[in-house]
């Protein structure tokens, strides 16, 4: 687990980036991202890679508490390797087993925590009247597609990297998941925060940003047939792994070789 300091900052997309992804990639779907607004999220703790195949045998070996889980549901095997093909149900009973074993409480992000730890830029950049910056200004300096910048490419992360997002080379496709911790970290030391398998966040999906909750908590009261899925993955191309992308394709109970998940732990470091 790692530490990740609380701070504030903008999540989601601001109006003129999203209309030049939906021209650029003709895809309405972006419009997911709006509103932009501010979130201040108190200090957690997140896992440091995707649940691995080798932590999912070890939870899925202790007793029930609501469902039966799968103690090799992967598709691609490796015990480094993160865990997929793993539904939304079965990474909350993960960490419901999770929880009870160690005395902690462990449970999947929310989608604020999820997208404010993926971006991990410091609270003192994150207070746009810190710098004297405009809203659009700050945008422009900070609020980058990925972590590591305005761009991706293969030697970063695990994705579809035949497809490009500006102009950057083309890349390997692996066509599987690889080891987590592959990959460079971004700055809160997380790693395959972009690609390898898509993440369950713990809400219920929303269509968009509109009187979501500014605290960083889980936001309900939505569709609880589906939750969002962030990160992208490694058969998805590049704009869909962006920071602020959210993935609604699948409902709760679907499981597919794409999509795994990563624990917070809300109290404590571990």
């Amino acid at each position: 687990m790692v530490s990740i300091p609380g701070g504030i900052f903008w999540m989601g997309t601001d109006d003129a980036e999203i209309e030049r992804l939906v021209k650029k990639f003709d895809w309405d779907g972006y419009r997911r991202e709006k509103p932009q607004h501010q979130v201040t999220v108190p200090p957690f703790s997140m896992g440091k890679y995707p649940v691995t195949q080798a932590q999912w045998k070890a939870i899925a070996a202790l007793d029930k508490i609501d469902i039966d889980l799968e103690l090799d549901p992967s598709n691609f095997k490796g015990d480094q390797r993160p865990v997929e093909t793993v539904n939304w149900y079965e990474c909350v009973e993960f960490c419901k087993r999770l929880s009870q074993r160690t005395g902690k409480q462990y449970r999947l992000p929310s989608e604020a925590q999820w997208e404010y730890a993926c971006r991990s830029v410091n609270s003192e950049q994150l207070t746009v009247n810190s710098e004297g910056l405009t809203l659009a200004q700050w945008n422009e300096k900070y609020h980058q597609p990925f972590h590591f910048g305005q761009t991706i490419t293969g030697d970063l992360a695990n994705y579809r990297a035949t497809y490009t997002f500006a102009d950057e080379p083309k890349g390997q496709y692996r066509k599987e998941t690889t080891s987590v911790g592959q990959f460079p970290p971004n700055a809160f030391g997380l790693y395959d925060m972009h690609g390898n398998v898509w993440e369950w966040c713990a809400d219920e999906w929303h269509k968009n940003y509109q009187n979501a909750p500014s605290d960083g908590s889980i936001w309900l009261n939505g569709d609880n047939n589906r939750s969002p899925l962030r990160g992208g993955s490694w058969n998805y191309n590049p704009f869909n792994c962006r920071s602020a992308y959210r993935n609604s394709f699948d409902a709760r109970e679907d499981r597919n070789y794409l999509n795994g998940c990563r624990v917070v732990c809300v109290f404590g470091s571990e």
